[in-house]
């Protein structure tokens, strides 16, 4: 398919995640032709994206948000309601598909819009922030068989679904190796995978304060879950040797998890929930911590992570999160298996009994991320990878 226009590409994401990110680069290059939204206008008011561009269908979304919020629903009523919000986004896409060059859907909202779009003459782009659905599924089964509780894996349906899509893509992009190899391992060809690690706004994210030398203080941000790997995190501060460590959470920290966690005894006065910040006051807490820990099972890739190093501040993660796609082990911070606790331990150990070594991977980690180039990059990428996409043959 020859490209003689400029290319036009319309988007799909159930909330915002990195793609109004995406939708902003595209915009600003002159390829967007629309961005679909399962979150009402409200909630995107503060993305620079043309208003008529964008097309919502909160219907579902606001509800579910809710009513999650409020503890109402079990989690079996949780997976059907973030299924049907899904399902219905993608119905609502596909019925108000504009002319386009490149379909982009995030994975779980793109198969009926994805088949629309390929009979529309354009090309479809299955955008997923995650590992293969099967490996996911496999991942967070195990963590229910060690810790109980409901288990975060996948309903059968969600499988299928996920699954319909990768075949009816023309490209699977993912945000890292980890993903990548995910899906390679799972039979998807390596030929339909494409890395696109994410950006960061280095206009948000930047140095604002210093660490308490008084204290040591560790940071863990997103929702907190088993998928996150939360309970390795509070084993591992268990261990850390410091008469005045704490322990942070920026973010969600649901009710269950803390009663969950405090069964199997790895809860402690020395935990602290700070509930979901805005973003100054996420910088803030960044950079005045000494080490971010992503300890996740199963995590495409974790935004935090280029969010903390921003900040000045080194990271701890698992080889699960995209962090061998961001920094080398030992420069901006350490990289260890999943499941780990020992490990993870004794690399907050380190950087506590060793000042010198935090503070030049606090360097590292602003110069790693300053070269990376932001969301422009990835913007650039992007839009490279789906010229291509069109000038092949369907």
């Amino acid at each position: 398919m020859a490209q003689s226009s400029p290319l036009r590409v319309t988007l799909s994401v159930v909330g915002k995640f990195h793609t109004f990110d995406l939708a902003q680069e595209l915009n600003q290059r002159g390829h967007l032709a629309a961005i679909f939204s399962g979150y009402p206008r409200f909630k995107l008011a503060d993305n620079n994206v043309p208003k008529h561009k964008v097309h919502t269908f909160p219907w579902l979304r606001v509800p579910y948000m809710l009513l999650s919020q409020s503890g109402a629903l079990s989690h079996q009523q949780q997976g059907y309601l973030d299924f049907l919000c899904y399902s219905t986004l993608d119905r609502y896409t596909a019925w108000q598909m504009p002319p386009c060059d490149v379909f982009v859907g995030l994975s779980g909202a793109g198969f009926l819009s994805g088949k629309k779009a390929h009979q529309l003459g354009a090309r479809y782009v299955c955008d997923t922030g995650s590992s293969h659905i099967r490996t996911q599924n496999e991942l967070l089964t195990q963590e229910r068989d060690t810790w109980g509780g409901d288990s975060e894996a996948a309903h059968p349906r969600v499988m299928a679904r996920a699954e319909a899509e990768y075949a009816e893509a023309d490209m699977i992009t993912v945000p890292s190796s980890f993903s990548a190899q995910s899906f390679v391992a799972k039979g998807v060809s390596a030929a339909k995978l494409r890395i696109l690690p994410y950006g960061v706004s280095l206009g948000a994210f930047h140095p604002d304060g210093t660490p308490d030398a008084d204290h040591f203080d560790v940071l863990f941000a997103g929702g907190a879950c088993l998928r996150k790997g939360v309970p390795y995190l509070l084993k591992a501060f268990q261990k850390l040797q410091h008469p005045r460590k704490r322990l942070w959470f920026a973010g969600a920290f649901p009710k269950d998890l803390i009663v969950q966690m405090r069964r199997a005894g790895l809860w402690s006065d020395n935990i602290h929930l700070l509930g979901h910040l805005n973003l100054s006051q996420l910088r803030q807490r960044m950079s005045r911590s000494h080490v971010l820990v992503l300890p996740s099972i199963e995590d495409g890739f974790g935004l935090v992570m280029a969010q903390a190093m921003a900040c000045g501040c080194p990271v701890i993660a698992t080889e699960h999160t995209g962090a061998a796609d961001l920094f080398q082990h030992g420069e901006a911070g350490f990289i260890v298996p999943i499941r780990r606790a020992d490990l993870l331990a004794e690399r907050m150990q380190q950087l506590m009994d060793e000042p010198a070594t935090r503070q030049q991977m606090s360097q590292h980690a602003l110069a790693r991320v300053s070269a990376l180039g932001g969301w422009q990059d990835y913007g650039d990428r992007a839009v490279r990878a789906y010229a291509a996409l069109t000038q092949d043959t369907p």
